[in-house]
């Protein structure tokens, strides 16, 4: 319920935006505004009716004491008044699930990296991060370790090693390491233009253009060694063209996407499947005995593959044949693994 000043977001939203959210967001319009916001925009920014909105005004300014401002009339519009308004604020702790999930994870991931470089430099950034934490209200630090974050498969990082690459990635300089291929074993020295740092799945991701390759790729940090940054100033490569060769597929690998896949799921795994976010230009569609299908794009299948196979039995590859039958064979030597007793 949003009733005091120090509550979280609840988990029964309403199918379009809950009263938490809508004041939430009421509230950064009003701070942001130069002007009186006109009613009409109101009403579409916070996908509500015109009573919902006077209620949730109502209970901004006299429940929570927001300094708004009416200009009455025919044309209504709404602002905070411009001396206070710069001054106030929500008490207490006001974020979307996201915001929270974002921060949360952002603190715990200070919070594991090693003791070194990192770790002091980032220490600031944890102490601001738990102020924000606090019920400014009553000045009491919220009960943050009653929510956990929790680290799966990551890998062991050299610390000095990432911060050189963090260090090249902010200052625009080259980078030059030794790679290890966790896939072939090969060693390789690379020279580089470093783009930027990916956090996926709890480890790190360098995304550089690859001066020998001439070519955009991406390195796992934990298997870099010997960086040494560059005074030659990193290549910049647009935004877009990142996206487009590094972003475009599915998961970490890098490339345009070569095929759709198409992924049909159980009646008792759409339960999951159908709420998960897979990629940004997925499709789904509910069958009509229950079952789910899931279309995506990618470039390579290894890492589609094993995130199916964690479904088991509750998932199919319908298309691309070349998928399908690339699933069946790992299905098959899975099998023949369990065909003798262990040695």
């Amino acid at each position: 319920m949003l009733g005091t000043p120090s509550c979280l977001a609840t988990a029964n939203a309403e199918p379009a935006m809950d009263r938490y959210e809508r004041i939430l967001t009421l509230h950064r319009l009003l701070k942001s505004a130069h002007y009186p916001v006109p009613l009409p925009r109101l009403m579409d920014e916070l996908e509500c009716s015109r009573a919902t909105l006077y209620r949730d005004i109502g209970f901004l300014r006299d429940a929570l004491g927001a300094p708004i401002e009416s200009a009455g009339g025919e044309h209504a519009a709404f602002r905070y008044e411009q001396v206070e308004g710069e001054r106030f604020e929500l008490p207490g702790l006001w974020l979307t699930s996201d915001e929270l999930a974002a921060l949360l994870a952002l603190n715990e991931l200070i919070g594991r990296s090693s003791p070194g470089v990192l770790s002091g430099a980032l220490a600031p950034f944890k102490s601001r991060i738990e102020h924000l934490l606090s019920d400014r209200g009553s000045g009491k630090a919220l009960p943050i370790e009653r929510i956990r974050v929790i680290p799966w498969g990551a890998r062991k990082l050299d610390q000095q090693a990432f911060r050189i690459v963090a260090g090249a990635v902010l200052e625009r300089k080259q980078l030059r390491f030794r790679y290890r291929a966790r896939t072939t074993g090969a060693d390789s020295r690379r020279t580089v233009s470093p783009q930027r740092l990916t956090h996926y799945r709890d480890n790190w991701y360098l995304d550089v253009w690859d001066h020998d390759r001439e070519a955009l790729r991406s390195f796992a940090v934990d298997r870099i060694a010997e960086a040494q940054a560059l005074d030659a100033p990193a290549r910049d490569v647009p935004e877009a063209e990142l996206d487009q060769t590094l972003a475009s597929s599915y998961g970490i690998f890098a490339g345009q996407p070569k095929a759709w896949a198409t992924i049909r799921f159980s009646a008792h795994a759409a339960r999951w499947v159908a709420d998960e976010h897979w990629h940004s230009q997925q499709k789904g569609e509910w069958l009509g005995d229950g079952r789910y299908e899931l279309q995506l794009p990618y470039s390579n299948s290894r890492e589609l593959l094993m995130d199916v196979l964690k479904y088991g039995p509750d998932a199919e590859v319908i298309a691309p044949l070349s998928l399908r039958e690339e699933m069946k064979i790992l299905l098959q030597l899975a099998q023949g693994t369990y065909q003798n007793p262990p040695r």
